[in-house]
């Protein structure tokens, strides 16, 4: 380990950073990026995250959106926030925390809890920035996660 937290956790910290930024870019839903990358693009970005992470994110977002062929869609949840909107990295961080908590409690891999985490029905309440649900302690979010509903 080196710095404050495990190289593996920060490098789903810059997947999870990719994933939002290229929903953002793309007016897609998280878990659409997701699935449209799909495990094995996904696993790429996981292992190669110091590598990309010192590129331009622009630009390795272009060439994931290309290569997995993500179209424009609809959704904006930026342009319909009415406050302050938490930027990817804020978000990246939410979603980590949320995979390696789920990874944990299920001993299952950090690919499929991040499969299992972004096709969640919690993955529409963080995406939600006019709610203070992204905000909400980490155990929290994986608590309603587990139990299927929010307290």
């Amino acid at each position: 380990m080196t710095g404050r937290e495990d190289k593996k956790a920060n490098d789903l910290f810059y997947t999870c950073s990719l994933i939002d930024y290229m929903a953002r870019k793309t007016r897609n839903k998280r878990k659409d990026i997701v699935n449209a990358l799909g495990k094995d693009k996904i696993s790429k970005i996981l292992e190669l995250a110091d590598i990309y992470h010192s590129d331009n994110i622009d630009r390795v977002s272009d060439d994931f959106i290309a290569e997995a062929g993500i179209t424009p869609g609809s959704f904006d949840n930026v342009a319909a926030a009415r406050y302050t909107v938490p930027s990817h990295w804020d978000i990246g961080k939410v979603y980590k925390r949320l995979i390696l908590g789920i990874a944990k409690a299920k001993d299952i891999s950090i690919i499929d809890a991040l499969f299992e985490a972004y096709n969640s029905f919690v993955s529409d309440k963080i995406d939600d920035y006019n709610s203070s649900f992204y905000y909400d302690p980490p155990q929290n979010i994986l608590q309603a996660f587990l139990s299927g509903e929010i307290e």
